[in-house]
C-alpha cells in the first residue's frame, strides 16, 4: 500500500536544515540537516506513525489536498510518498496468525494459480482501511 501525505518544510534559521510537520498526522514532526535528509526523515516518521496506528487497530487519517495546507511564507509544502508494504517488512513488529475457511473449489483455484492467500487477505483488509 502506498500513501501520499503533504508535509510542511520550514527552513531552519541557522544552517541548511529543515523542520518538517505532517499536519494530517498529529505530533508527526521531524527535521533534517539538508532537504534530502529532511524528506527522508519525514517519510520515515510518517511511515512509523501510520504503522503504529495500523498495529493498534486504529483508522489512519485521510490525507489533505496539498494546496489546502496553510503555511508560513518562508515554508513550502511537499508530498511524501509512503511505501507501507516496504516499511512494514522492514520495521513491522506484529504478526498474527489467522485460520480461515474457504470453499474447496476456491482453495483448488488458488493453489493451481499459486496465489498467496495471506497476501490477498492483507490487501483486501488494507483496502477496507483506506476507505
Amino acid at each position: 500500500m502506498k500513501l501520499i501525505y503533504p508535509a510542511i518544510f520550514t527552513p531552519c534559521l541557522e544552517g541548511n536544515g529543515y523542520t518538517v510537520v505532517v499536519p494530517d498526522l498529529p505530533g508527526c514532526v521531524t527535521e533534517g540537516d539538508s532537504l534530502i535528509n529532511a524528506i527522508e526523515a519525514a517519510t520515515d516518521a510518517a511511515s512509523g506513525w501510520i504503522l503504529g496506528e495500523l498495529e493498534t487497530g486504529n483508522k489512519i487519517p485521510l490525507a489533505s489536498k496539498h494546496n489546502a495546507i496553510s503555511h508560513d511564507s518562508d515554508s513550502f509544502v511537499n508530498l511524501l510518498i509512503l511505501d507501507m508494504d516496504a516499511y512494514t517488512i522492514k520495521y513491522g513488529q506484529k504478526a498474527v496468525r489467522k485460520n480461515i475457511t474457504i470453499p474447496a473449489w476456491l482453495n483448488t483455484y488458488g493453489e493451481k494459480n499459486h496465489l498467496n492467500f495471506s497476501k490477498i487477505l492483507q490487501d483486501a483488509l488494507l483496502s477496507m482501511i483506506q476507505k
